[in-house]
């Protein structure tokens, strides 16, 4: 179009000089060469116009184009974040029919939504907040927490620190601990009034590969604040805190190691301690230590579980109750009858009071033997049913249970 303009331009400059270059009576007169000049000026207008309207659409197309990559842009950076976003949950709703004159009870239990989101290759962030029996507030029976939020970062090759809030590495269901894959419609009794699972805390801690198969945790991190007064003095499970708010007088140390290096094969040992578990409340020090012992093997269709966890609380208070020791253990076989259909069966022991007091003429050991079945309806969704009989406790009781993850 320029080349066009340039070209018309000087046509009609050199029109003008040859004009001017006639002397004869035949050629062009003063008139005549102002109409060629109007012709030539209104073709160069027209051009002009048309050059104009040419660079509006270039420039309408550049505008398109790079609205175009922005919105791209835009796409990539959504679609990165997904990609590096993770999203899940579980939840499981109870019936319990429950003997010797108890209310029978259908619950919500819980109802979990967890996210994962991956900063880099080695730093990680992982949330996960629960909803239990249903519905919270002031009055209500349910509870809204944030069990875990967390990053974790791998400093070393084969080696991590989590920072924030986590599971304490304690047990066999306390990091693990969805539906699907464990037997029964209740947590087992042992993890959960002695270890006490869910068991969460804040702090730091590290872990990674000792050797193949050998993996080890240490954790310094909030501990626990249990009552000094009434039914539930020195009660470990009533003591969790669950970081709200937490007293931190006193922080607690956890370590634990773990063999995975047969196939199947799962033992843990973790020792805790922290200098006062009532967080300086009472009248002297209740300086605590936990062990706990667990071995967990799956071979073929036959599974077996097993677990003891004791805790040695020191102090004149804690003594009088019985509750300067507080132990307990069970053991658990199952089998696979189809890869949908397992049986169970286990026996647990636990006593609270388990320590030399004035109640130490007392039977206050609970014993219960649970049995029963799990049927997986595809991987991730289990229904349950399983009878619990209970002696020195809250008595017998029959179990329906749903429960998913994902």
């Amino acid at each position: 179009m320029k080349k066009q303009l340039f070209t018309t331009i000087t046509g009609a400059a050199l029109s003008l000089v040859c004009s001017f270059a006639y002397t004869s009576t035949d050629a062009a007169t003063i008139a005549d060469v102002m109409k060629m000049l109007k012709a030539q000026q209104a073709e160069i207008e027209m051009l002009k116009k048309q050059l104009a309207h040419t660079n509006q659409k270039v420039e309408a197309t550049a505008g398109a184009v790079e609205t175009v990559a922005t919105a791209t842009q835009g796409y990539a950076k959504v679609a990165e974040w997904a990609d590096k976003t993770h999203l899940g949950g579980y939840g499981e709703l109870h019936y319990n029919n429950k003997k010797n004159s108890k209310t029978d009870e259908v619950d919500a239990h819980r109802f979990v939504f967890f996210a994962e989101h991956e900063f880099t290759e080695d730093v990680r962030f992982f949330s996960e907040i629960e909803l239990e029996h249903s519905i919270s507030g002031e009055g209500k029976t349910g509870e809204v927490e944030l069990e875990q939020a967390f990053i974790e970062w791998d400093f070393a090759e084969h080696h991590a620190a989590t920072i924030g809030q986590f599971l304490i590495p304690v047990g066999i269901i306390n990091q693990t601990h969805e539906p699907d894959t464990f037997y029964g419609v209740e947590r087992n009794p042992v993890e959960k009034n002695i270890i006490p699972a869910t068991w969460w805390e804040a702090g730091l801690m590290v872990g990674g590969e000792l050797a193949p198969g050998l993996t080890y945790n240490l954790a310094a991190h909030s501990g626990l604040n249990t009552p000094i007064t009434g039914s539930k003095a020195f009660m470990v499970r009533d003591g969790r805190q669950k970081v709200g708010k937490a007293t931190a007088e006193e922080l607690a140390y956890t370590a634990r190691l773990k063999y995975t290096g047969i196939s199947g094969l799962e033992m843990g040992l973790t020792v805790q301690h922290q200098d006062d578990i009532a967080q300086g409340l009472g009248m002297d020090d209740a300086s605590a230590f936990l062990w706990e012992g667990h071995l967990a093997y799956q071979a073929g269709d036959f599974g077996l579980r097993s677990l003891y966890a004791m805790w040695d609380i020191d102090g004149d208070e804690a003594k009088a109750l019985g509750r300067d020791q507080q132990e307990g253990w069970y053991i658990e076989p199952s089998y696979r009858i189809t890869p949908r259909l397992g049986l169970f069966a286990r026996y647990s022991e636990w006593d609270n009071n388990a320590g030399d007091s004035a109640l130490i003429n007392m039977d206050t050991e609970i014993e219960q033997i649970d049995f029963g079945l799990n049927f997986w309806l595809v991987e991730n969704v289990v229904l349950k049913m399983d009878w619990a009989n209970q002696r020195n406790g809250d008595g017998d009781s029959f179990n329906l249970g749903v429960g998913w993850s994902y």
